[in-house]
């Protein structure tokens, strides 16, 4: 045998967990399974599917699990929508608020347009980064922890598959997978 036999694997094999969402209800439970992975805090969530697919829907959900209040609006024309859901009402812990970024890089005609709009600094910064259409804004937007495929199914259903692309995300899906 030679040395390349008793060598571990240089590539691992992405981390994934396969869904089926059978009705908005669904995404809701999942939305609050996810707000509830201490990892989230600090994620980077690149959600992926065509047009009706499902992704701003969940987003809403995530974001009201995450407890925060009014109106959550597509940040499709805006490109960016900030959120803050506050802290944690736990006795003796201080526990800050959570800053939250939705995207949607959909209208992105050039992947320059993330650079010069300023959006490296909020990825460098704390808190949850959420984007749609990630893949338009190219090779400028860091990897994500979780990357999320949502594929519409018959009738209400949705297919999704997550994928784990940091360590942070693996932990992510290692706590979604458990019961």
């Amino acid at each position: 045998m030679t040395a390349a036999h008793h060598q571990a694997s240089i590539v691992e094999t992405p981390q994934r967990l396969a869904l089926r969402w059978n009705d908005e209800d669904d995404t809701a439970r999942f939305a609050a399974r996810l707000a509830a992975q201490p990892g989230v805090r600090n994620a980077f969530i690149a959600l992926r599917g065509d047009l009706g697919a499902g992704k701003t829907t969940l987003v809403r959900h995530l974001l009201r699990a995450l407890g925060v209040t009014g109106r959550i609006k597509s940040p499709t024309y805006a490109v960016v929508e900030p959120h803050h859901a506050p802290g944690l009402d736990t006795p003796g812990v201080d526990t800050p608020g959570l800053n939250i970024w939705h995207f949607d890089f959909y209208r992105f005609n050039d992947p320059r347009e993330w650079e010069d709009a300023g959006f490296r600094d909020i990825f460098a910064s704390p808190g949850l980064k959420l984007a749609e259409w990630p893949d338009n804004a190219g090779t400028l937007v860091p990897p994500a922890d979780i990357a999320i495929y949502i594929e519409a199914g018959d009738d209400s259903a949705r297919l999704v598959t997550l994928q784990a692309g940091t360590p942070r995300g693996s932990a992510l899906l290692q706590g979604l997978d458990t019961p």
